[in-house]
């Protein structure tokens, strides 16, 4: 699989689209004055305790008061508020105290209350876990987790974990060996899959940032004022190389001279061996035109998702779920029903899977396919489904079809779903629906036509779109309303029909062909 990252830099921000073999599978905005985005660290001061919810809102500085439930509050969450305090406090030299030597507390209990941990209502700090959606202020955790590109680092604790996605039980105990001898105290380490294979200096340099990284973050704790931002996360750009750059990544395009300069920069110090692929765009046109991304978008965002043997896609957002309907259209792969049925559900699949990233939903979605009778038809779909989505970085799950033949997905929303309008305003009726009626927009055509006969206008030519040529001009050379204008003003007028006019629309040119502005 080729993938490749297109960087469209505007002065609203910067569009990021993701192509998998030439597709478009994700788009994302990252707006210039953008802030709390998912992984931003605040230091925020406990406004409410909510017992009945079990949760507190905190002010990190929106303009709704973000929510903390008990279950988001980390096990480590005494020792959270005791490092949160010290920092602010901290008096000692620039670097701040030795976290090494920091005593963690005991952990909290699951099955406690909010208003036993936040009692007081004392400053904290915390990581944004959603974006704000709709009416609602950011969601928050105080399990802090730092991500770098091969390990994250979750502080408190001293557990080392492996990524399951790394099958091999030998490399899984290699991995654990190698980062239990190089872990600072007080960090647990997390491996991810993209440490397969890397060695010991790799591995140390990219915890040793991230830990330099948290020696920031007590700096900048330090005097600080809640609410107040401490920390922010990588830029979108460079947040999805890191998660996302191996080798089947071949081309990054940016057309904005600093954006690719940093991301130069950022590839040259997490694999130096790609940094060939980073290249500058500046041919003039649109970066999102030239690489088809803008006709994909339009295509893929609107309410109607044509797939190319014919089937179809209705996509519907309700406020408790999304909906979507399979059609088959006029799709025929044989004359049995049941292969039908089978063949568009699991192409239908593969654009559903596509259009959960594309769209970035969330929640629950529902997937009417075609019905299909055989148990084995249905499972072999569960499978497709499961095996589409496996490239999905969100959390998700996919439940079995059930007996009304519909496919329940849950899917982790970390921010609002993308909305694009794929639909532009009529020029012709503005988007009323309505149009003027032919019998009027004759007499205004006549009207302007004897204004600029009145004016010494001669060798004229009219031209309109193909239908008003063929109302003006049927009744052949006696009986037409051409003729009739001729007889009346005594001057020949020529008709052209131009199929880029909308329906209403027309023009008069003088016998140089130049257009004569009324």
């Amino acid at each position: 699989m080729n993938k490749e990252l297109i960087i469209n830099a505007v002065p609203q921000g910067v569009e990021i689209a993701l192509l998998e073999d030439k597709k478009l599978v994700e788009l994302h905005h990252e707006k210039a004055d953008a802030s709390f985005a998912v992984g931003d660290l605040y230091l925020g001061k406990v406004k409410k305790l909510i017992p009945g919810l079990n949760a507190a809102f905190v002010d990190v500085g929106f303009e709704k008061d973000a929510f903390l439930h008990y279950t988001d509050l980390s096990p480590y969450a005494r020792s959270l508020l005791k490092f949160t305090q010290q920092s602010i406090q901290d008096n000692t030299h620039e670097n701040g105290f030795d976290f090494g030597s920091f005593t963690v507390e005991p952990e909290i209990v699951k099955t406690g209350k909010i208003n036993e941990v936040l009692s007081g209502k004392p400053n904290i700090l915390v990581q944004i876990l959603k974006e704000p959606i709709a009416a609602k202020g950011p969601r928050l955790s105080c399990e802090i987790s730092l991500p770098g590109r091969f390990v994250v680092i979750t502080p408190f604790n001293d557990i080392v974990a492996v990524s399951r996605k790394i099958h091999s039980s030998d490399e899984r105990k290699r991995l654990q060996k190698i980062v239990e001898a190089i872990k600072p105290k007080n960090f647990g380490v997390i491996v991810r899959t993209a440490a397969e294979g890397k060695n010991t200096a790799e591995l140390h340099e990219d915890l040793s940032d991230l830990v330099a990284t948290w020696k920031l973050i007590q700096h900048n704790l330090k005097g600080a004022v809640a609410p107040a931002k401490i920390l922010s996360e990588q830029t979108k750009t460079t947040s999805m190389l890191r998660d996302l750059l191996n080798e089947d990544f071949n081309k990054i395009v940016v057309n904005d001279r600093n954006l690719y300069n940093d991301t130069r920069t950022y590839i040259q110090r997490i694999a130096a061996d790609k940094i060939d692929i980073v290249s500058f765009y500046n041919n003039g046109s649109p970066i999102f035109d030239h690489f088809g991304i803008t006709k994909q978008v339009k295509a893929a965002f609107g309410k109607t998702v044509n797939l190319p043997s014919g089937a179809y896609l209705i996509v519907e957002h309700t406020e408790a779920l999304h909906v979507i309907d399979v059609n088959s259209g006029y799709k025929s792969v044989s004359n049995n029903q049941e292969q039908n049925a089978l063949e568009t559900n699991l192409e239908a699949a593969e654009e559903i899977a596509r259009q959960l990233r594309l769209r970035d939903l969330g929640g629950i979605i529902v997937a009417d396919f075609i019905d299909m009778k055989f148990p084995d038809n249905k499972r072999k779909l569960v499978e497709a489904m499961e095996s589409f989505m496996r490239t999905d970085r969100a959390k998700h799950a996919v439940l079995p079809i059930s007996k009304f033949g519909l496919m329940q997905i849950t899917r982790q929303r970390m921010k609002p779903q993308i909305t694009i309008n794929t639909q532009e305003t009529c020029p012709t009726c503005n988007g009323t629906g309505k149009i003027s009626s032919a019998l009027i927009l004759e007499d205004e055509i006549e009207k302007n036509l004897s204004y600029l006969l009145n004016h010494q206008h001669k060798d004229l030519t009219l031209t309109v779109h193909p239908i008003m040529h063929a109302y003006l001009t049927k009744g052949g050379f006696f009986f037409s309303k051409r003729s009739k204008w001729r007889w009346k003003y005594k001057q020949p007028v020529q008709i052209k029909a131009n199929t880029n006019y909308h329906m209403t629309e027309f023009h008069f040119f003088d016998k140089h062909e130049e257009e004569i502005k009324l």
